[in-house]
């Protein structure tokens, strides 16, 4: 399996602050670092300094790690548009000599949208610009040398464009894209992802999200198993109960309002997570909240990844 650290910096941090955690999960050997794409904290608190842009750290994370995968979890499609957010991807996998991977989503925090004067349409069109950003990415990318690239939809047109830069990693950076729902998302997944991402589903409920997108490659004919599949939750992990405890307290939290998240003694965190593998999931998002709790990663690497390898 494969664990990677999932940040929100929306609730407070700095560039340097998610460098510290990067850089540490790279030393313990984690897989890969994924930080949200928000402009707007939603946990409380002051989410002093700010929101950073998440493209603009990772493209310094590009240059200032050397063997991590970075990417969104995710980037809703309000913030930008796709031909852009196709060079801004290509340009950060060439910083990073091909280590980047775009989650792409509709969006869903209508009060960031107000906040930064981003239009939010409703969902249904909200779908519908999606399903037209991934059709002009992916096409985009994998136009071959020379030749060119239209696209003409509902909400965007693309004309005769030169397609490049292309990204390093061929045919394109891997695609997450994630979510609940039992039509669209399943079937977006299973003609655009490299992964499907199931974000803070107890453990019951993991295999039906997992089962839905499953058939939706089958309807499309494609085999489930080229479909990565992950789970994204929030860790909380502690050598006993007392460190349990404090560390559900450092993120407003108490244990007893930790059921849905992976949380435990660090066996606790492995059969939690034993259950997930058992669904399906391949890879693990560990949501960190507290990012200046540094051996909280130490811990996960010390005493959960190993059971696992």
């Amino acid at each position: 399996m494969r664990f990677r650290i999932f940040t929100e910096p929306q609730e407070g941090a700095s560039y340097d602050d998610l460098l510290a955690v990067a850089s540490l999960a790279e030393d313990l050997g984690f897989d890969a670092f994924f930080r949200s794409d928000h402009y707007m904290g939603f946990f409380g608190g002051d989410a002093l300094p700010g929101p950073t842009d998440a493209w603009t750290t990772l493209a310094g994370l590009a240059r200032d790690t050397t063997r991590l995968r970075l990417g969104t979890l995710v980037s809703p499609i309000t913030f930008r548009a796709p031909g852009p957010l196709a060079i801004t991807v290509a340009q950060v996998d060439a910083m990073s000599d091909g280590r980047v991977e775009l989650g792409l989503g509709a969006g869903w925090n209508a009060r960031e949208h107000a906040a930064y004067g981003i239009p939010f349409p409703d969902t249904g069109e909200r779908f519908e610009l999606l399903e037209e950003q991934l059709a002009i990415l992916t096409g985009l990318w994998t136009t071959p040398l020379g030749a060119s690239f239209s696209f003409e939809g509902a909400h965007y047109t693309v004309d005769d464009s030169p397609a490049l830069p292309k990204p390093v990693q061929r045919p394109h950076p891997p695609v997450v894209i994630g979510g609940f729902g039992p039509k669209r998302t399943p079937r977006l997944a299973a003609t655009y992802a490299t992964e499907f991402n199931v974000g803070f589903a107890p453990p019951p409920m993991f295999p039906e999200a997992v089962g839905r997108v499953q058939a939706a490659c089958e309807r499309l004919g494609r085999d489930p198993a080229t479909l990565g599949i992950s789970i994204a939750n929030t860790v909380v992990c502690g050598a006993d109960d007392a460190e349990v405890a404090r560390r559900a307290q450092a993120i407003g939290r108490t244990a007893d309002q930790l059921g849905g998240a992976i949380a435990g003694t660090p066996a606790q965190v492995v059969d939690t997570v034993g259950v997930y593998r058992d669904g399906g999931a391949d890879t693990v998002y560990f949501q960190v909240l507290d990012l200046h709790d540094l051996d909280h990663l130490r811990l996960l690497a010390a005493e959960v990844v190993p059971a696992f390898s």
